[in-house]
């Protein structure tokens, strides 16, 4: 193990005595599958004399009033607490990757961007505490979101009309990454922390994170931060499949694929940040401020041309956030919550440490809620939002820019409603918009999205509850797919755009089916979505010769050329499902034994014939979760993926997989009132060379092969 693994462990252990206890949350404990866990009916048989903790349903604080998991009527994930901590990854995306009906868009290990149902990039908005990243992650495979989850109290996927809340076009859903920078509570200790050390097999990365909060009288305070250090990518075979890669990259077409073995070359990845916060706490509610600073330096795998540099990206992200909440300011108010958020952020691209591209953006996002009080019994809220960026992206030493300059704006008016009658929970939702992108020396683009959407949900007895949803949501063409016309150094093509796109307008169908018993429970979902004009970047049968600036069909300079990716639209389908259901196999004085079976599944195409690309495979599997007591808990997961057989155009199938996962903690009471859990993760213990199909990358940067993941955290 590295001495820096050790030495970082070392400095866990002084700062630990720092807390004198857990700072009091106000979110719920981590939601179950479904039904109760082995871990939970163990705690209830334990001899010992203290009672088991209680494990409430968790909350839902990204739907407008703070739903339970079980009143919603689409599919909602919940991560906290231990279960949170297990699944962290290096980013968002990879975190999620085990939830039903997510993947992860990898583009190589630093960057993985959620896929919620085959859709990703705009159809999946990632926020912080309920506001916009401000990144350009959107606006291109290659970048990574800003966000950081091993800072993470909580993340939240949400769907259904609670969406739009915060945008409309999120026909995938919203991702809602919540911490505490900004606390809503006083604590009732000066000072408390939390410290957490992390190292990776796969490729040598240690992770470190510190974590300081209290407070006293009104006033209470935040304080984090951490460092990741990773090395190349370890991995179970070739890097590139070369017989995929020249299918589609038309470019290596005649040229000598530079290839490698059991590892990905340029993959280090290094990335620090950290954020400071404060409050004002009391009766009539809170208000606080926090600032927030990212740096993270990442490479991007070769695609194995010949003479090509290597590619890194050196991401910044500054951010200044208010959050504020007043309790019932006047008679048909409940809660009236603001926040506001400026966001600084810049990346430069690097072709052999010299700059090739830059991207900025400054935005500006704000959002207003008010709580109704009941109206007879209808209760919900309304709210208005708005944003504004200023977004460049330069290719370095070209008169012409990879996107214009340009100005974006975005306002909008929101209000969902939810009533119950008889044995019906219902919930309806409606948002309007005005978008508009005014680009540098062009006509300004303005758009007024319409969405509406609604839910109900009916619980046929005690054990069984079905649910139906229906969306018809609008999303506006992004700049990047009106105005991109050049060479993307880190993508390795010729991105085009198209400035007469539409928008694009998507009519949702969801139903549901829950069982919940004793002990056995049960979920399915099955979805349906026909879009009109669907927006999708698709590989061309042209390559750009950068030597000569001109088009061709064939490569006439090997290692000189770049295939062409055009944006453009057509009317989609897309149907699905997920489902799981979970029983127990064992409850003695041995432990507890649980099953979970699981599968999910998506399937896109053209209205005109033709599939929809990077679609995620069918995967299915089990999983064992076995708990001897409140301090022992592990599980055993099987996923296999099948082939991806419908490819899009130009495209190439990618192969099956079995993924093996093992995870086990162990939690205990180390000195006084310090809490330690300690857990170890076995990933991809089969070394599968497994090839994400929803990747840009899938041909030249499989995903990360057998490793073991050690940890431990501290509070007290």
């Amino acid at each position: 193990m590295p001495r820096r693994f050790l030495t970082s462990l070392l400095a866990l252990a002084l700062v630990a005595p720092l807390r004198a206890e857990q700072l009091p949350q106000a979110d719920t404990p981590a939601a179950q599958p479904a039904g109760v866990s082995a871990e939970t009916r163990k705690d209830k048989q334990s001899p010992t004399p203290d009672p088991a903790p209680v494990h409430l349903e968790p909350v839902v604080i990204s739907s407008p009033l703070e739903e339970k998991v079980s009143d919603m009527a689409r599919p909602v994930t919940v991560l906290t607490d231990k279960e949170l901590r297990l699944k962290i990854g290096n980013t968002i995306g990879e975190t999620l990757k085990q939830e039903a009906g997510v993947t992860s868009e990898s583009f190589g290990p630093g960057v993985g961007i959620p896929v919620i149902r085959g859709q990703t990039g705009p159809r999946v908005q990632v926020m912080t505490n309920s506001i916009g990243t401000g990144d350009v992650s959107q606006i291109s495979p290659d970048h990574a979101n800003a966000v950081e989850p091993v800072l993470a109290d909580r993340v939240e996927v949400l769907r259904g009309p609670a969406t739009l809340l915060y945008g409309s076009g999120a026909i995938g859903g919203i991702v809602n990454v919540i911490d505490n920078r900004i606390p809503s509570a006083v604590s009732d200790k000066l000072m408390t922390a939390t410290g957490e050390q992390r190292f990776n097999s796969v490729s040598g990365q240690t992770t470190t994170n510190l974590k300081v909060e209290g407070g006293e009288d009104l006033v209470s305070y935040h304080l984090d931060g951490f460092y990741r250090d990773g090395n190349n990518l370890h991995i179970g075979g070739p890097a590139i499949d070369e017989a995929g890669a020249r299918k589609t990259d038309l470019a290596l077409e005649g040229s000598q694929i530079q290839n490698s073995y059991g590892v990905i070359p340029n993959t280090e990845n290094r990335a620090k940040g950290g954020s400071a916060g404060f409050s004002l706490v009391g009766e009539p509610g809170f208000a606080g401020v926090s600032i927030n600073y990212l740096g993270n330096n990442y490479g991007i795998p070769p695609d194995g041309s010949p003479g090509a540099g290597d590619t890194r990206i050196n991401l910044k992200e500054s951010r200044y956030d208010f959050k504020g909440e007043l309790n019932a300011p006047v008679d048909f108010v409940q809660t009236v919550r603001a926040r506001f958020g400026h966001i600084n952020y810049t990346h430069t691209e690097m072709d052999d440490s010299i700059s090739a591209a830059r991207f900025n953006k400054t935005t500006n996002e704000g959002r207003l809620e008010v709580v109704h009080q009941p109206i007879g019994i209808v209760k919900g809220v309304v709210g208005i939002q708005m944003s504004s960026a200023d977004f460049e992206a330069i290719e370095i030493g070209s008169p012409e820019a990879l996107v214009p300059k340009s100005q974006l704006g975005s306002y909008g008016v929101f209000a969902v409603e939810s009533f119950e009658l008889g044995a019906g929970l219902y919930e309806l939702g409606l948002r309007g918009e005005s978008d508009s992108v005014d680009p540098q020396g062009g006509p300004n683009r303005s758009y007024a999205p319409i969405s509406a959407s609604g839910s109900g949900q009916w619980k046929l007895d005690d054990v069984n509850t079905v649910s139906f949803a229906a969306t018809r949501s609008q999303r506006a063409p992004q700049v990047q797919e009106l105005f991109s016309h050049g060479v993307h150094d880190a993508t390795h093509s010729y991105e085009l755009g198209d400035s007469n796109l539409i928008p694009e307008t998507s009519y949702n169908l969801d139903w549901g089916y829950r069982f919940k018993g004793q002990g056995l429970s049960a979920e399915l979902n099955v979805f349906q979505n026909f879009v009109n004009d669907y927006i999708y970047q698709q590989i061309t049968d042209q390559v750009f010769n950068d030597d000569t600036g001109q088009f061709e069909n064939v490569c006439t300079n090997p290692g000189a050329c770049f295939p062409v990716v055009q944006t453009t639209q057509a009317g989609a389908y897309f149907l699905g499902y997920e489902g799981s259901v979970k029983f127990p196999l064992m409850e003695s004085h041995y432990g507890a034994l649980d099953l979970t079976l699981f599968s999910d599944f998506t399937r896109g195409q053209f209205v005109n014939g033709g599939n929809v690309p990077r679609m995620p495979p069918l995967r299915y599997g089990f999983q064992f979760d076995y708990a001897y007591d409140e301090h022992w808990s592990s599980n055993l997961r099987l996923t296999r993926g099948e082939k991806q057989i419908y490819p899009g155009p130009n495209d190439a199938m990618t192969n099956g997989y079995v993924l093996l996962n093992l995870g086990v903690q162990y939690e205990v009471k180390a000195f006084k009132d310090a809490d330690v859990l300690v857990f170890a993760q076995g990933n991809n213990l089969l070394n599968d060379n497994l090839r994400n199909s929803t990747s840009y990358l899938r041909y030249f940067a499989p995903e990360p092969g057998r490793g073991a993941e050690l940890g431990i955290r501290v509070t007290y």
